[in-house]
């Protein structure tokens, strides 16, 4: 039973926000422009500096694990490669691109801190994991869209040179360059910056997990039930049980297998959605997978959790 309400506790007030931002949006507080401006603001300024702030107030030695960055470059590529192979069982070939996309692509950012911070206090090793994950996603997602899909788009230096303009220029990843480059040269924190930086901070999660919520929109998640439900299941299932046990093996516990975990077994970002229109896909399998799994992760993540407890490993 401490298991469980220590699973509980860790899941519950994230899902919580969430729900908020469904029930603000269904009496008329957040609308759809709203929320999606909500979006973009955590997106682009208290996220970073979250991040920012994590490292930059450590030791760099202390932060820096290089077998945790690679073990989680390595899951994110060997599930692309899955993802892609189980695309090949799609009936309906233009849909192949959102498959793949979707399968692999997860909310570690927003959901990475969140829960490590609702567990431990501060987002450990998140960082690190979005650094080894976010990058790949991004490269990743401009490929497979251009090669499988209804419209194929020439890899060409043009969408190259735009594909690594967009990771270079990441707002989550330069606040990780910024705060280990800050770590790196034990740069002083004033009191006025270090506490404008805890206020600017504090609201990424709340923020961007009530838009994210306020984003949710059920008749969207059974649009293509059958596909959407394939996706999920991989999602949320298949890649956790296939690489926990690999991170216990390598000797992550703690705030690495939560991060793992997140990475893992979260539930699909929305920027998928926006991508897959923008490169001429339909987008209603992305969707459907987008809100089919923010709804089934609050069970899974805490199924998941409690597991990992009741093996003494987080």
């Amino acid at each position: 039973m401490d298991n469980l309400i220590f699973s509980l506790n860790a899941t519950a007030p994230v899902f919580i926000m969430m729900l908020l931002g469904l029930a603000f949006k269904k009496i008329g507080w957040i609308d759809d422009s709203f929320a999606d401006k909500m979006n973009k603001f955590v997106y682009m300024v208290p996220l970073p500096v979250l991040v920012f702030e994590d490292l930059a107030t450590v030791d760099f030695s202390q932060v820096w694990d290089l077998k945790f960055l690679l073990y989680c470059f390595g899951a994110t590529l060997i599930s692309i490669i899955i993802a892609v192979a189980a695309s090949f069982f799609c009936r309906d070939r233009s849909m192949q691109g959102e498959f793949i996309q979707a399968s692999y692509r997860s909310s570690s950012a927003l959901l990475g801190i969140a829960f490590i911070q609702n567990i431990y206090g501060e987002s450990g090793l998140a960082p690190l994991m979005i650094l080894g994950s976010v990058p790949l996603y991004n490269v990743m997602a401009v490929v497979i869209l251009s090669v499988f899909g209804p419209e194929k788009h020439r890899m060409g230096k043009g969408l190259i040179r735009k594909t690594l303009a967009g990771i270079i220029t990441n707002p989550t990843v330069l606040g990780i360059a910024a705060g280990f480059l800050w770590s790196a040269l034990r740069l002083p924190m004033p009191p006025i910056l270090e506490k404008t930086v805890a206020n600017v901070s504090a609201v990424a999660t709340p923020l961007g997990l009530m838009a994210m919520g306020a984003t949710f929109d059920i008749r969207k998640a059974f649009a293509r039930v059958r596909p959407a439900i394939g996706v999920t299941l991989l999602k949320l299932v298949g890649f956790a049980a296939l690489f926990l046990p690999v991170a216990v093996m390598l000797g992550f516990r703690r705030e690495e297998l939560v991060a793992s975990l997140v990475m893992l077994g979260s539930a699909t970002t929305v920027s998928c959605f926006v991508m897959a229109k923008n490169m001429g896909h339909e987008g209603i399998l992305t969707s459907s997978v987008v809100m089919l799994t923010t709804m089934v992760s609050a069970f899974t993540l805490t199924g998941w959790l409690y597991i990992l407890r009741s093996l003494a490993l987080i």
